[in-house]
């Protein structure tokens, strides 16, 4: 796409359906704020079930002829995206500060993540053709073979929004699958349309990649019911998760969900203190807290509380606050919307009402939520048996290995977890026994790796992302028998 331009202010009014640039039928649209500011930047289309139902039938018409090029040639287009990509590092950055709250170490970061979803997609096989014997008739072999599952319906969330689009979109259409992406209205530009004129720059063929950008409650049950596609991924809250999964099973498309975590935070009583609280902080405020897999609770045994709790507040209030998308030397940006800063900052009052000491933070600037300790907290109050998704830190005691672990398993969650402890035996059986898909020892809960499973257990999702495991969701396997001499029938 000649003149490409990916600036907070360029016309980014326009949706991407079938390779050409529409309004929404409905004429509507959405106004994208800066949450630093809360001002408006951009208007984006307010998509409608036609526009839904468009994206999905041009998808589904490309699909065959794209899952049929050798996958050489498809690879190379996704080179090409990869390339754009790295080509747009200042742009995409700027996006994801402007349009997130995103500090600049953060969109780093980010942007390193999608590269490397992009990487590894291009690295990414269905496993190989087997021949197997017939248990039951003789002289004949049983072909598996693995094909793409077609159409792919993908929704992404506003807090990583560029790489958490690209998680699913990447290994889809490198696999041989097309894609109808909606990003969330919080996040619509890089979460969407910024990808759509990437891929168009990188020569997507049209139909591949579709993006449509309106409200949940307006389009979310027709994109995840549709009847076109055969995977519904969804990342974002277990409530909505549920009726995403209910809408996908109607249609008998599989969901692939990554939702809510409530991620524990173990440190024993041989850690390393000093190590383990700025790991600890880490885990809360990176990002201000908007992350699936920051630390929900910090259990901590008592011997150490008192002297961690006092580290975390020093960490805590060393955090630099400011708008990233005028500073890049900011660390601690705003939350994404005043429904977040609301919902977060009622549970801290409810949890200071039911006994916990606000050590630090508690208030609010706008949307800057001041990063938050609380001491003296349990289990059972706001901050820690919610996902409170925000820069709250809960500190809960513990006294042995036994009540730590009751006290981390005790959610309906199960995404991410982390253990400090210098006892690796030690650390790897408390590790062992947490209830979570991912669980990391010395160290915080906020890692990814493309070569090892992301997701969860319990309430927390289905399904997993990378390597051969996203594979597992994006393929599926076909049996073809060969009957080599011919058959006894019996009954002719």
């Amino acid at each position: 796409m000649s003149g490409l331009t990916l600036e907070p202010q360029a016309d980014w009014d326009r949706q991407y359906i079938d390779g050409e640039w529409v309004e929404a039928t409905g004429g509507e649209t959405i106004t994208v704020e800066n949450p630093a500011t809360q001002e408006a930047f951009a208007e984006v289309p307010a998509a409608t079930v036609d526009d839904v139902d468009a994206a999905y039938d041009a998808a589904e018409a490309a699909q065959s002829e794209w899952a049929a090029r050798p996958r050489e040639e498809r690879n190379e287009i996704v080179q090409n995206l990869l390339e754009e990509i790295n080509d747009r590092y200042d742009e995409i950055t700027q996006l994801l500060a402007t349009e997130a709250g995103t500090p600049s170490f953060r969109a780093t970061a980010e942007f390193a993540s999608a590269t490397g979803d992009v990487e590894m997609a291009l690295e990414l096989e269905p496993p190989e053709e087997e021949v197997r014997p017939s248990t039951s008739i003789e002289a004949k072999d049983n072909h598996v073979v693995y094909e793409p599952v077609g159409v792919v319906g993908i929704i992404s969330p506003w807090n990583f929004p560029f790489h958490l689009s690209m998680r699913a979109l990447a290994p889809a259409i490198a696999l041989g699958n097309t894609v109808v992406l909606k990003p969330a209205s919080d996040t619509p530009i890089t979460g969407g349309l910024l990808i759509a004129k990437l891929c168009e720059a990188a020569g997507v063929p049209d139909g591949v990649v579709n993006v449509v950008t309106g409200r949940g409650s307006d389009i979310g049950d027709r994109m995840t019911g549709h009847p076109t596609p055969r995977v519904i991924s969804f990342t974002g809250s277990t409530s909505v998760g549920k009726n995403v999964a209910k809408n996908a099973g109607e249609s008998l498309a599989l969901p692939a969900l990554e939702l809510g975590g409530n991620a524990p935070f173990v440190v024993t009583d041989d850690a390393d203190l000093e190590v383990a609280a700025k790991a600890g902080a880490f885990g809360s405020f990176f990002h201000q807290g908007q992350v699936c897999i920051s630390i929900n609770r910090h259990l901590v045994h008592e011997d150490l509380y008192d002297e961690y709790v006092d580290r975390l507040v020093e960490h805590a209030e060393s955090l630099y606050v400011g708008d990233p998308s005028e500073d890049e030397s900011v660390t601690f940006g705003p939350v994404q919307n005043e429904t977040q800063r609301d919902d977060i900052l009622a549970f801290v009052e409810e949890s200071v009402e039911a006994g916990a000491t606000l050590e630090t933070g508690g208030d609010a600037d706008g949307l800057f939520v001041e990063p938050t300790v609380l001491s003296d907290c349990t289990n059972d109050m706001p901050t820690a048996c919610n996902e409170h998704f925000g820069p709250v830190a809960p500190v809960i005691p513990f006294s042995d290995d036994e009540e730590a672990i009751e006290l981390a398993n005790d959610t309906e969650y199960g995404l991410s977890a982390s253990v400090f402890c210098e006892d690796e035996t030690r650390a790897r059986e408390l590790a062992d026994r947490i209830e979570a898909g991912m669980v990391h020892v010395n160290d915080q809960p906020i890692n990814e790796d493309h070569n090892a499973p992301f997701g969860g257990v319990k309430q927390s999702g289905l399904g997993r992302y990378h390597g051969e495991w996203i594979v597992q969701e994006l393929t599926e396997p076909k049996w073809i028998s060969v009957q080599n001499d011919e058959r006894d029938y019996m009954i002719f």
